[in-house]
This record gives structure tokens, C-alpha cells and sequence, in this order.
């Protein structure tokens, strides 16, 4: 059962199941689900709690034994299984079929709770995965997208009786991108440095440090979502961290590959889901990239392609001119904001 992040709370103060699965692309929630899960546990007297890493060498059989090895003396045990990799491969897989299966048929005195990271398509096709998701109770935790981020910081800060203003939130926000970690750092400091009301865009400026994490998958992020500004600061943050300029050139070129590829398969008559396909685009990712195939025509990813070969030329020395300038005119070619409908476009 997938259960919304939202309503942990509210049941963690009910009996708790015997299994949990925890995954997701962000370790501070992750980290917070876990605490609670554990935290109720202890109050609902699973006194004894055994943790279980398994990292290189890990003997599955560890699992079996640690939900039979009961104290005769002692409460009931919280298992507390964490698979850093999210891969526990074929003896691992079987394992952890057998162990929910167990618990299914009912395993008094005995809670597991299952920590895992980002997992990929694939791996939630594993039988494996299946198997648990079905039977456990399963908390997908990922951050929020960078619309929901100020409204997320909001809550946060009214768990300490603060609130801030939309300008104040979007400051925040900007400044923390990617890194919840950092984000609920900041937040932290501002229970320390003000008192409980309203915190003002000047107090929050004053206080919040520039903990942005830039990363070139970010930008492609941005890109496809057609958020110029967004793409345009990106690219700043990463000239400033000195990411390696191939390294972005890789990524700007990927994408432009990729959509003119998509572009002429399109414009041929192809159907959209067909054209992914044949791309190896599935899923949750079809998403991004028919909002950019719909924004950009063949023209103008036939000339961000050349951008991009001059871009390289001038890495390697071969020509002049202003690499970052050239990087931010590919930037915000690639991400128009004007929409096209699929079939012939119109160039820009």
C-alpha cells in the first residue's frame, strides 16, 4: 500500500504494520519517515531493534535470522533493513520475497522497516519490489518540484511558529535549490536567529546562505521544462562552481540530439509514444520531452546542434570567442518558451 507522505502522522498514531518500505530521490525525508517509524515503534513497545546493512559481503541469511532470534525476556524487535544501493540482486531479491511473505502470514513481535534510495523504472519492475510494495506499507519520498518548494519551505516554518512572505519564500527557495538538506539547515537558523511572527524578505536575505546545489542534470531539467531563467541561472551556478565546460557541452548537446531526433520523427508523421520508444524515452520522462518537442521545431534544433559544434571547437581551442556567452545563447535557444504543435513547425 503506497501511503502519501502526508498522512504518516496520522498513522504512525494507529497500530503499526508489520513491514515498511521507505524510498525516494531525497534522503532528508527519507531520513525524517525513518525517525518516525522508529520513534512510534518504541512507543508501541518494540523495545529491541537490530539494524542490517546490506552493503558488499552482507549474508542475506542475517534477515531470516534476526526476525527468529526473539529475546525470551525482552519486547518485540523493530528489524531495521537499509539497502544503500537499492539493488540487492538475485539471493537478496529472494530474501526479502520470503521475509515479507512471512510477515504476511503473520510474525508476532517482529516490525521491519526497509530503507531504500532513488530507485530507477526498472528496478520497481523487480519482482522484488513488486512483492514488497504490495505488502508493505510504502512511502515514495521525493522533494518537491521547484513550484511546490516555497510552500513546502512555508510548512516548515510554521513547525516553529514563523511564517514568511511570498518574496521572502521565493528568496529562500532560489537559494537553496536541490539541497532539502541544507534547506531545513537554514530553516533551523532562523528559529535561532528570530522569534516566532513573520520574517521579512530583509531578515531572510540577511540570514540565508547560498546553498544552491548545481548540477548539470538540473539544467537539462530546465531546459525541457522551457524555464529560460531558471536554465540561465543554472548555467551561472555552474560556471561559478567550475564545472568543467565538456561536461555541460555533453549535456546541452544530448538534449539537442535527442529532440531533433524526436523532432523529425514527429514532423515524419510518427506517433509521439513510437518515436520514445525508439529513443529508449519511457515512462514518467515521455512528459518533458513531448513539452519540448512541442516548443521547438527542426530549424531550430538544426541550429543549437551547430551551436553546440562550435561550442566544442572552442573548448578545444580550435576557435574564438566567448565560451560562457555561447553556453547561455545555447541555453535559452533550447528553451523556448512558444509552443508548436507536433507536424511542421515554423523556424526561429
Amino acid at each position: 500500500m503506497l501511503l502519501p507522505a502526508a498522512t504518516l502522522k496520522a498513522h504512525l498514531e494507529k497500530p503499526l504494520a508489520p513491514l515498511y518500505l521507505l524510498y525516494g530521490d531525497e534522503p532528508l525525508l527519507v531520513i525524517e519517515a525513518g525517525d518516525a517509524i522508529r520513534a512510534a515503534a518504541k512507543i508501541q513497545g518494540f523495545d529491541e531493534r537490530e539494524v542490517l546493512v546490506a552493503g558488499p559481503g552482507f549474508r542475506w541469511e542475517q534477515l531470516a535470522q534476526a526476525g527468529g532470534n526473539l529475546s525470551l525476556f525482552g519486547g518485540n524487535k523493530l528489524i531495521d533493513l537499509r539497502i544503500p544501493t537499492g539493488k540487492p540482486g538475485r539471493e537478496g531479491g529472494e530474501a526479502l520475497v520470503r521475509h515479507a511473505e512471512q510477515l504476511g502470514r503473520g510474525s508476532e513481535g517482529v516490525l521491519t522497516l526497509i530503507t531504500l534510495p532513488q530507485l530507477d523504472w526498472q528496478t520497481k519492475k523487480a519482482a522484488w519490489f513488486v512483492t514488497l510494495n504490495k505488502t508493505a506499507v510504502a512511502l515514495e519520498l521525493n522533494a518537491p518540484p521547484l513550484s511546490r518548494l516555497p510552500a513546502w519551505i512555508a510548512e516548515r516554518l510554521s513547525r516553529q511558529h514563523q511564517s514568511a512572505t511570498p518574496e521572502a519564500l521565493e528568496f529562500i527557495a532560489a537559494h537553496v535549490e536541490g539541497n532539502l538538506l541544507a534547506a531545513h539547515q537554514e530553516i533551523q537558523k532562523l528559529a535561532l536567529l528570530h522569534p516566532a511572527g513573520t520574517l521579512s524578505l530583509e531578515q531572510v536575505g540577511a540570514a540565508v546562505l547560498d546553498v544552491a546545489r548545481y548540477d548539470v542534470d538540473k539544467l537539462r531539467a530546465a531546459l525541457l521544462a522551457g524555464d529560460a531563467p531558471r536554465a540561465a541561472r543554472l548555467l551561472e551556478g555552474l560556471r561559478a562552481e567550475d564545472t568543467a565546460p565538456p561536461l555541460i557541452l555533453w549535456a546541452l548537446a544530448q538534449e539537442a540530439r535527442t529532440l531533433a531526433q524526436l523532432r523529425v520523427a514527429l514532423d515524419q508523421g510518427e506517433n509521439f509514444d513510437a518515436a520514445c520508444a525508439g529513443l529508449r524515452i519511457f515512462g514518467a520522462r515521455q512528459g518533458p520531452y513531448r513539452a519540448a518537442a512541442e516548443r521547438c521545431t527542426t530549424p531550430l534544433l538544426r541550429a543549437a546542434l551547430l551551436q553546440a559544434a562550435r561550442i566544442d571547437r572552442m573548448i578545444k581551442g580550435l576557435a574564438r570567442g566567448d565560451l560562457w556567452d555561447e553556453f547561455l545563447q545555447l541555453v535559452l535557444r533550447l528553451s523556448p518558451r512558444a509552443a508548436t504543435k507536433f507536424g511542421k513547425g515554423v523556424a526561429r
